[in-house]
């Protein structure tokens, strides 16, 4: 395969799983997080498993400008990117006028700000190429607003728009741009959040299932993939075009109540 595939948010959860994916296909990898030791053990599991290389960057995405720098680095060690995978974000749970206001904009920096930016960044290149692949990790909450997450909810409905709108201008090229929408998923995501106590998370499912059902839909170049759903959850999701937007709400912030 021999293909170089960037992730962010690699240390943990679906991110991980996607190296692990695309390191077993025998593709060589850029790994991006904040926590360098977890990033080291990830290449030197990876590379002595699989036999590829893999090239570790810790970096934390959530500050203004570490986006440039990782291209940065990436251009100076001469690794060409084929698959952009961004996949790094965090949510934050509670009332919006009572969340850190910090927190809340790293949040939309690194869920936003810093994936548009590497889009924008890594675009060009594999346009002059005609070929290259990237997938952003959204979800399912993309479909509605949010109480109680309201921004990370509104963060991904704009990770969803933006992706479809750059494949739709890329359509005469081989670049394409596919977006993942896991439902609750088993990471560190539900921690971090305050969500591992909420209803929404107590049927979460394997991030290996969704880091795959996102890799395989990324290779095919399609729109979008939405994995990881019970069927109450895709029920749910079928009926939101139909359903009074204040019953919504309701339902949406009860699921996110402990």
């Amino acid at each position: 395969m021999n293909k170089i595939a960037l992730i962010t948010g690699a240390s943990s959860g679906i991110g991980k799983e996607l190296a692990k994916i695309h390191a077993e296909q025998g593709g060589d990898l850029i790994i991006v997080a904040r926590r360098e030791e977890k990033l080291t053990a990830l290449k030197n599991e990876l590379e002595k498993e699989h036999n590829v290389k893999v090239t570790p960057l810790a970096k934390d995405l959530s500050i203004p400008g570490a986006a440039q720098e990782l291209y940065q680095e990436v251009k100076e060690a001469k690794l060409q990117v084929d698959y952009l995978i961004n996949n790094a974000g965090f949510g934050l749970r509670g009332k919006f006028h009572e969340l850190d206001w910090a927190r809340q904009q790293q949040m939309i920096h690194l869920n936003m700000v810093a994936l548009t930016e590497l889009m924008y960044l890594f675009l060009p290149e594999m346009v002059e190429r005609n070929q290259g692949k990237i997938l952003n990790t959204s979800s399912t909450a993309s479909y509605m607003p949010g109480p109680l997450q309201a921004v990370y909810y509104a963060s991904k409905s704009y990770v969803n728009f933006l992706g479809n709108a750059i494949a739709e201008e890329l359509h005469d090229t081989q670049v394409t741009v596919t977006t993942l929408m896991p439902g609750a998923t088993e990471t560190e995501f539900a921690k971090t959040a305050d969500m591992d106590k909420t209803n929404l998370f107590q049927k979460a499912v394997s991030p290996r299932g969704v880091a795959q059902d996102g890799y395989d839909a990324m290779l095919k170049g399609d729109l979008n993939v939405v994995s990881g759903l019970t069927f109450p959850q895709k029920l749910m999701i079928s009926m939101i075009p139909f359903t009074p937007k204040k019953m919504l709400l309701k339902q949406v912030r009860q699921l996110q109540e402990v």
